[in-house]
């Protein structure tokens, strides 16, 4: 396996490997290469929706994504926890994670990584934004890292989900019957607003590295502070994690696998597209325990 970085911050494009084919050798050097560059890409693969749920349970337990309004994630047919992403030509809908944050964080058990097939791609746009929160914490002045260190941060769905428990006016056409035609289950609806608490300065379990654990898409405040106390320092350090020296912008290609740490890495999907489909076919595979410091 051939490995080419694809920024000085994070990312790297992984060529000469078939994944259909999993080798325990070949699934070290995978894993070597998420420790290493945070987020890796595939090109070129062949891969069915078997081969693909294959991989990503090396990596651990899957998630089986809910129904979270007024984002509903419409799952393949016999695969419930593969859902898809998938766009028309001719939808004007809201764009599903565009926003920094790693998934999922107000969960106890966020997403350890996640996983991206690329079935159908546009010629043009739809990229994605991957952002190193190694060097978010790493950049940090000595001073706000002291100040950091022991606070602890709510995530809340409110942030993203609204907190709203019905459909959308919003959701797309071709979502709603992507969802009946691929056995969308309406009872796994995520109906409440859920909150917990993360350490600000987290420690990566595999590589025992700290890493500044706050996203715009759910951090809501400081644990013991109200959002009007936290949000000066919160707006900071979301700016902090989105500066561009510490990102790496990938244009994606049908037949592309792309892998990304949740635990050390935010993204944020480009919708600037419009006119052309766009499928993908998403896997995300939970923590084993909750993030710690």
């Amino acid at each position: 396996m051939e490995i080419h970085p694809i920024s000085g911050a994070l990312g790297a494009e992984c060529t000469g490997v078939d994944l259909s084919v999993l080798s325990d050798a070949l699934m070290f050097e995978i894993k070597t290469a998420l420790m290493d560059h945070q987020v890796i890409f595939f090109p070129n693969q062949n891969l069915s929706t078997v081969e693909h749920r294959d991989l990503a349970m090396k990596f651990g337990t899957l998630d089986i994504p809910k129904f979270v309004p007024p984002f509903e994630m419409p799952k393949v047919k016999g695969h419930p926890e593969i859902y898809q992403l998938l766009k028309e030509k001719d939808d004007q809908s809201i764009n599903i994670g565009g926003f920094w944050h790693a998934d999922v964080t107000h969960r106890e058990l966020p997403n350890k990584l996640s996983t991206a097939y690329i079935i159908d791609a546009p010629d043009y746009g739809g990229d994605t934004l991957y952002s190193s929160l190694y060097l978010a914490y790493e950049t940090l002045s000595e001073g706000m890292k002291s100040m950091l260190l022991d606070l602890r941060a709510v995530h809340t769905s409110e942030m993203p989900y609204g907190g709203k428990s019905v459909r959308s006016p919003a959701i797309s056409r071709s979502q709603v019957i992507a969802a009946e035609e691929f056995n969308f289950d309406m009872n796994n609806v995520e109906k409440d607003v859920i909150e917990t608490s993360h350490p600000v300065v987290r420690r990566h379990p595999d590589t025992g590295r700290q890493l500044l654990y706050v996203n715009r898409g759910f951090t809501s405040r400081f644990e013991g502070m109200t959002r009007a106390e936290s949000l000066p320092i919160l707006d900071y350090l979301w700016r902090h994690t989105e500066r561009p020296e510490f990102t790496c912008r990938y244009r994606w290609s049908e037949r592309t696998l792309g892998i990304w740490d949740n635990r050390c890495v935010l993204h944020c999907a480009l919708n600037d597209y419009y006119g052309q489909r766009r499928l993908v076919h998403r896997i995300s595979v939970n923590e084993d325990e909750r993030p710690s410091s």
